[in-house]
């Protein structure tokens, strides 16, 4: 059940950050430099990560370099983390 709410709680987040505006792939790749530079708070890569490689799929060439970006300074497995809540996060919209 935690899992579900936090999940849960992710997504309203993501969703109050957004607001009522649809999802552009420009949009991603701003919250993707915010989660990087820690605009909203502390750094966090794996998010960044997460919010570029969603803005690429939808076509942001810049995302795919900030992306490769990085991942250079992440680890194998906050690179997975990141994967699967972009996964998590696409399943969702």
């Amino acid at each position: 059940k935690e899992s579900t709410m936090a999940r849960f709680e992710i997504h309203s987040a993501d969703m109050a950050i957004m607001g009522e505006k649809p999802v552009t792939a420009d949009i991603l790749f701003q919250m993707g430099l915010d989660s990087a530079c820690g605009r909203h708070g502390e750094a966090d890569l794996v998010t960044a990560h997460k919010w570029f490689n969603i803005a690429a799929l939808k076509g942001n060439r810049e995302a795919v370099r900030y992306r490769k970006e990085i991942s250079g300074e992440m680890s194998r497995s906050q690179i997975a983390e990141a994967q699967r809540c972009a996964r998590e996060w696409l399943a969702m919209h």
